[in-house]
């Protein structure tokens, strides 16, 4: 099984490694991007359900580019994963950096920031879907001395047990809230807030919170801001961008707590808030 087997195991060889090499080199224009993406697709089929043993973003990691476009996107092309928000976050990096990573999925943003970071970091990796959440853990695990603790729950308004619907074709849009096709699968998990996560790791403040929650971040913050010490805010906050799924006016909420946006990518927003 591949949870067995060593790192290195499946690392990629023959045309599998011939591709990552050209996927990875791919520069931002339209053209290679569509070419990147085309030898994807060979290299997914060729691979006949394998997963591939790869450093990336100066972590090892084990990935299965199937059912999951954060893996394929990681393996294939990490230049265009998320880069913006990856430097801004990477400029802040000090000694005893807090950063909660909700939605983790297998951990790029964690471990990133563990790769990175200054003595003293410290991170929380938030993933309720029990198989990601396995393979964030396996990830965590082949780089022992990174200060990662993974949480297996989802994060909402209250805490209790939630319904989480999967999405069969790309799991990081596995949702509490229904998104993609009908097909969705309901599945049972435990839930807390986030104002519970801070308090039960001891945090006396947050650097930076990613939320990538298929369109739940409303039902997060907003209790979080009413009932939080402000001294607890993070100071940055990365978000899926989902305004079509907002039953608030999130941007509006941010601002009346001091935030301002300071970048905004494809797929999310980027807020900061003063000391």
């Amino acid at each position: 099984m591949p949870e067995n087997a060593p790192f290195g195991a499946y690392a990629p060889h023959g045309m599998t490694a011939r591709i990552l090499t050209a996927t990875r080199a791919a520069s931002d224009s339209w053209l290679k991007k569509r070419l990147a993406f085309l030898l994807r697709r060979i290299a997914v089929r060729a691979l006949r359900g394998h997963p591939v043993d790869i450093e990336t973003f100066g972590a090892r990691m084990r990935l299965f580019p199937y059912n999951n476009l954060c893996e394929r996107r990681v393996l294939f092309t990490p230049q265009f994963f998320d880069p913006q928000e990856r430097a801004i976050l990477g400029e802040r990096l000090r000694e005893n950096f807090i950063f909660i990573d909700v939605g983790a999925n297998i951990g790029a943003y964690s471990l990133f920031v563990a790769a990175h970071g200054k003595p003293g970091t410290r991170i929380l990796s938030v993933e309720p879907q029990p198989e990601i959440f396995d393979r964030l853990v396996f990830n965590i695990r082949l780089n022992p001395g990174m200060s990662i603790k993974a949480v297996d729950c989802a994060v909402a308004d209250r805490p209790g047990e939630l319904t989480l619907f999967l999405d069969p074709g790309n799991s990081g849009q596995s949702s509490v809230k229904i998104v993609g096709s009908g097909l969705a699968k309901p599945i049972k998990v435990p839930a807390t807030t986030l104002q519970a996560l801070i308090e039960a790791e001891n945090y006396t403040h947050v650097d930076a919170l990613k939320l990538d929650v298929e369109g739940a971040a409303d039902i997060i913050l907003e209790p979080f801001f009413r009932d939080v010490d402000p001294a607890l805010y993070p100071r940055l906050l990365i978000v899926e961008d989902a305004a079509d799924r907002w039953q608030i006016d999130l941007p509006g909420l941010l601002e009346a707590q001091g935030y301002r946006q300071i970048a905004r990518s494809r797929l999310n927003r980027v807020y900061e808030r003063d000391a």
